[in-house]
């Protein structure tokens, strides 16, 4: 976290779990190795099956599991250690603009549309005068303290660690009279790009609520929405 007075704070995923990715699924993958026979053996005599791959390598002698496993483990803590790099957020607070970077989008917001800060469950908030929503990004890899200490140190308006709106929140409930035909068809595409894995849809479904002055969020694998001052 940067401490001068005049340079903007940029807080990101802590640099050392990367490399504890990257070191610590070869070590796993190294202990594999070594038990992969006798794991297969126990599972086959206590449930009857076991995966496949684990069988091939239970086949093999212990030199070439170990290699295979440990290689597999190289190619797994990389492949995670970009994933978890790219998924992490880094944000940047300075005087006249917050700057959110996340899965290969970037968001850049002048101070003056910033009212309200805050942290919801691992979302970070940021809202309007309207109470409209301008950004919702999951922010759980890094320090609250430190972003609530960037937020404050420029004089951000930092709401604490609960929604201030919260008992505005509904439950969606597809069809329901309270929104229309539109706000619906936006909120089903979201849900089906969510069960999908589809982040990309996720984003632009949510983009469109925003438009049309919709906050929503997901609670116990539901939708809940509310609507921002008009």
């Amino acid at each position: 976290m940067t401490t001068t007075d005049d340079r903007p704070v940029t807080l990101a995923l802590p640099g050392v779990w990367p490399w504890l990715f990257r070191i610590g699924t070869p070590i796993a993958g190294f202990g594999l190795g070594f038990v992969v026979a006798p794991l297969v053996r126990w599972m086959l005599s206590t449930v009857d099956s076991a995966p496949g791959p684990l069988r091939i390598l239970a086949q093999l002698p212990t030199g070439w599991a170990v290699l295979v496993t440990t290689l597999l483990g190289v190619a797994a803590g990389i492949y995670v250690a970009q994933q978890a790099i790219k998924e992490s957020l880094v944000l940047t607070v300075d005087r006249d603009h917050v700057g959110l970077t996340q899965d290969g989008a970037e968001h850049y917001l002048p101070r003056e549309r910033v009212d309200a800060v805050f942290r919801d469950g691992k979302d970070l908030v940021l809202l309007d005068a309207r109470t409209t929503e301008l950004a919702r990004n999951k922010a759980s890899d890094l320090s609250w303290t430190q972003v609530q200490e960037a937020f404050e140190r420029f004089g951000y308006p930092w709401r604490g660690a609960a929604d201030p709106h919260d008992a505005q929140f509904t439950r969606w409930v597809d069809g329901h009279p309270d929104l229309d035909a539109t706000t619906h068809e936006l909120l089903r595409r979201r849900a089906r790009a969510l069960k999908d894995g589809q982040s990309g849809a996720v984003g632009d479904a949510q983009d469109r609520l925003r438009a049309l002055g919709i906050v929503v969020r997901d609670r116990d694998g539901k939708q809940e929405y509310r609507v921002a001052r008009s």
